[in-house]
C-alpha cells in the first residue's frame, strides 16, 4: 500500500509504507540532494542574478528533499548516491559550469516522476515543471551568447563532414587511383574551408555595418538642448524608430525636460553639461545580447571548423587505406563526428540531443550516398 492514496498536499508519515516505498523515497532524496549541489556548483560559477537564481533553485530542491525526509523519518538510512546521471551533471556543473551544462539540467527537471507519484506534494510536482522553465531562460541567456564566431564554429565543421566526405566517396566510386582521391580531398578542404571563411567575413562585416548605419550620430545627441519644445522634432525621431504618435511626444517632452532641469537656460556648455542624460536619448532600444562577433573571428572559426571537419574523410587516404577499407574508415570517422556536432546542436537548442545526432548522421549520410551513387554511375559510363 502507497503512503498515499491522493496526492498530499504536505507530508505525512506511514507506518505501512513497502520495501518498494522505501527504495524509492530514499532514491528521490538522494537525487534532490545531488541536483541542489548541481544549482550550488553552477550558482559558484556566476555572479548577481543568474546566481541568485541558481541559490533559490537549490533552497528548493532542498525543501523537496525535507519532504522526502519526513516521508522516511528512521527509514531514511544512510546517504545513497544520486542516479548517475545527476552524479554526471553534478561532475560538468563543477568543472564547467556552461550552457551545455543548463540545457542538460532543463531536461532532467523535464523528466521529473513527480507528476505520476502520489506521494509528491502538488506543490513539488509544479516546483519541478517551474524549475524548468526557470532553467529553459538562464540556458537561453547563454545560447544568445553563443553568437559570431561559435555559431560559425559548430556549422563550419559540419558542413566540412558532409561535403568532403560527399566529395570523397563520389570521386573514389568512379575507380580512380587513391593518390588522385586523396589530392582531390585536399583540394575540397582548401576551397570549402577558404569560402566559408570569405562568406562569414563579409556576412559578418555586411551585418555590423547595418546596424552601424542604423546607430544615431553622437553629434546629434549634442543639439538636443537646443531644440524647440513647441515643434519637438525629437518627436519625429522616435516615432521613426517604431514608437505610436502619443508615445512618441510623451517620450520627446520627458527627455527634453529632464535635459532642461540638468543644464538651465540654454547656453553654449548646455550640450556637454546634459551630455549623459542625452546620450540616450536618441538610441534605439537594443538587446545586450546580440552580439554578431567579429569579421576576422567568424572568418577563423568557419575556416578551421571546416577543415578540422574535412579532413577526416581524407584521414585514411593519407595513411595508405585504398578501395573499401578507405571507404569504411572514411565513413565511420565522419558519423561520430557527425553524431557529436547533431548533439550539440541538439543541446543549444533544447531540444533532445540522441534524436539530433541521429538526424544529422542520416542527412550527412543521404548527401554522400548520392554522390557516391553518382560517382559509381560516372564511373561505369566513362569505363
Amino acid at each position: 500500500m502507497s503512503a498515499a492514496q491522493e496526492r498530499p498536499d504536505s507530508p505525512s508519515v506511514e507506518s505501512t509504507a513497502t520495501p518498494a516505498d522505501i527504495r524509492r523515497w530514499r532514491q528521490y532524496l538522494a537525487d534532490e540532494r545531488a541536483e541542489a549541489a548541481v544549482y550550488r556548483d553552477l550558482a559558484s560559477r556566476r555572479t548577481g542574478e543568474e546566481k541568485e537564481i541558481l541559490l533559490a533553485l537549490a533552497e528548493a530542491e532542498a525543501r523537496h528533499e525535507a519532504h522526502w525526509r519526513d516521508l522516511l523519518g528512521d527509514q531514511a538510512g544512510p546517504p545513497k548516491r544520486g542516479a548517475v546521471r545527476t552524479r554526471f551533471l553534478g561532475f560538468l556543473a563543477r568543472r564547467f559550469g556552461s550552457v551545455f551544462v543548463l540545457a542538460l539540467a532543463q531536461r532532467a527537471e523535464a523528466r521529473s516522476p513527480y507528476d505520476s507519484d502520489v506521494d509528491a506534494t502538488k506543490t513539488m510536482a509544479a516546483d519541478e515543471r517551474i524549475h524548468e522553465e526557470v532553467v529553459r531562460g538562464l540556458a537561453a541567456r547563454g545560447r544568445q551568447r553563443l553568437a559570431g564566431s561559435f555559431r560559425a564554429a559548430v556549422f563550419g565543421i559540419n558542413d566540412g563532414l558532409v561535403s568532403n566526405l560527399a566529395l570523397v566517396l563520389g570521386i573514389g566510386a568512379t575507380g580512380v587511383p587513391a593518390a588522385t582521391i586523396l589530392f582531390t580531398g585536399i583540394a575540397g578542404l582548401l576551397a570549402g574551408a577558404l569560402s566559408m571563411g570569405a562568406g562569414e567575413y563579409v556576412s559578418v562585416r555586411s551585418q555590423r555595418e547595418l546596424l552601424e548605419a542604423s546607430t544615431p550620430q553622437a553629434t546629434a545627441r549634442t543639439v538636443l538642448s537646443h531644440l524647440d519644445l513647441a515643434a519637438n522634432e525629437l518627436t519625429l525621431v522616435y516615432r521613426a524608430q517604431g514608437m505610436a504618435a502619443d508615445e512618441a511626444e510623451a517620450q520627446a517632452h520627458e527627455v527634453l525636460r529632464t535635459l532642461t532641469m540638468a543644464t538651465g537656460p540654454v547656453s553654449v556648455a548646455a550640450p556637454v553639461q546634459g551630455a549623459d542624460i542625452a546620450h540616450g536619448a536618441l538610441d534605439p532600444a537594443t538587446d545586450e545580447h546580440e552580439a554578431i562577433g567579429t569579421g576576422w573571428g567568424a572568418a577563423s572559426s568557419s575556416f578551421c571548423f571546416f577543415a578540422s571537419g574535412a579532413i577526416l574523410p581524407v584521414l585514411p587516404y593519407l595513411f595508405g587505406l585504398e578501395g573499401l577499407a578507405a571507404i569504411v574508415v572514411a565513413s565511420v570517422l565522419v558519423g561520430l563526428a557527425l553524431l557529436a556536432t547533431g548533439a550539440i546542436v541538439g543541446l543549444l537548442s533544447g531540444g533532445p540531443p540522441l534524436r539530433r545526432a541521429l538526424r544529422q548522421l542520416l542527412i550527412g549520410f543521404a548527401a554522400a550516398g548520392v554522390t557516391y551513387v553518382l560517382g559509381l554511375l560516372f564511373g561505369t559510363s566513362l569505363g
